[in-house]
């Protein structure tokens, strides 16, 4: 068979290919017209290459294994050179697995150490979040991560939710102790996941659109969106300019403001009702649909 169909048969590239043969590994015949031309046994010999880096030996560490193969062997493993070559591969892993092991404890130790020197700071006191119903909604547009761009003043007809959060954290990384001093700072990725869950059942209870909002940036936010596969748009707001023109009450953390948690109904582009606070972010989603619920139209909401 020629080059291109072992690379396909083997899903490799053709570059691959031709490094197995300058380390002597798989080697073709040479036809007159100076083509390449393997044998079948080749599929395997590459196959057993692929297979043995993906498990962390090198290509030169194949070798015995490929030559096994290549004298008329069933099993590769089956030799003296094999089982000393899988040895030598742990004892490598182990070694690097202590050297990881020690950087993390390393990294660790000093996240503790940064982490106690965060103090939380005052609460910026805006206006009673209450006091918001009737008032129209500013013309700020901020682009969601979804790519499109989210102008407040024109959400559109029906109900919107606006669920206001301070912040999230990513898999594998603590928040610092003084942001979790904040009261209602955890549970925003529940929160952001329950409106997923139930996105279809807020829909239905007649929110036309839901949204979530928060200080952090743009590509926070869009990991967040894609590790959850959120149907609804995050909206990044790292400058607080929603809060600026609402007076919206927010945190200062060192040197992060964060906002506080609340949720906005808007409404044919006015503040409809405000939740706030929110002692149990878990759990309020659920108090929002019941709300929801009740003052659906009784011919539906439309979408």
């Amino acid at each position: 068979m020629r080059v291109g169909e072992l690379a396909r048969r083997t899903g490799t590239t053709v570059r691959a290919l031709r490094y197995y043969e300058s380390a002597g590994l798989v080697v073709p015949r040479r036809l007159g017209n100076g083509y390449r031309e393997y044998d079948a046994v080749a599929v395997r010999l590459v196959t057993q290459i692929r297979e043995l880096m993906a498990l962390g030996l090198t290509v030169e560490e194949t070798r015995p294994f490929v030559e096994s193969i290549a004298g008329g062997a069933e099993d590769a493993d089956v030799c003296a050179a094999a089982v000393a070559t899988y040895r030598s591969t742990i004892t490598n892993l182990q070694e690097r697995i202590g050297r990881l092991t020690a950087q993390r404890d390393a990294l660790d130790a000093r996240l503790d150490a940064a982490a106690t020197q965060v103090v939380p700071g005052a609460h910026v006191v805006g206006v009673d979040p209450a006091t918001l119903v009737g008032t129209s909604l500013p013309a700020l547009s901020f682009y969601g991560t979804d790519g499109r761009l989210v102008d407040l003043a024109a959400l559109g007809p029906g109900r919107s939710v606006i669920f206001v959060y301070p912040l999230t954290g990513r898999p594998g990384v603590d928040l610092p102790n003084g942001l979790l001093e904040i009261h209602g700072a955890r549970g925003s990725t529940e929160q952001a996941a329950w409106f997923r869950d139930h996105h279809a059942e807020l829909r239905a209870a007649g929110a036309a659109r839901v949204y979530g909002l928060s200080a952090q940036s743009t590509g926070y936010q869009r990991e967040l969106a894609h590790r959850l596969r959120l149907p609804y748009p995050l909206i990044p707001d790292p400058r607080l300019t929603l809060a600026g023109a609402l007076r919206l009450p927010t945190r200062t953390v060192g040197d992060l403001t964060l906002y506080e948690r609340l949720t906005l109904i808007i409404n044919d582009g006015e503040v409809e009702h405000v939740f706030h606070p929110i002692p149990e972010p878990a759990s309020h989603p659920l108090h929002l649909m019941r709300w929801l619920t009740k003052r659906r139209p009784a011919s539906g909401q439309a979408a």
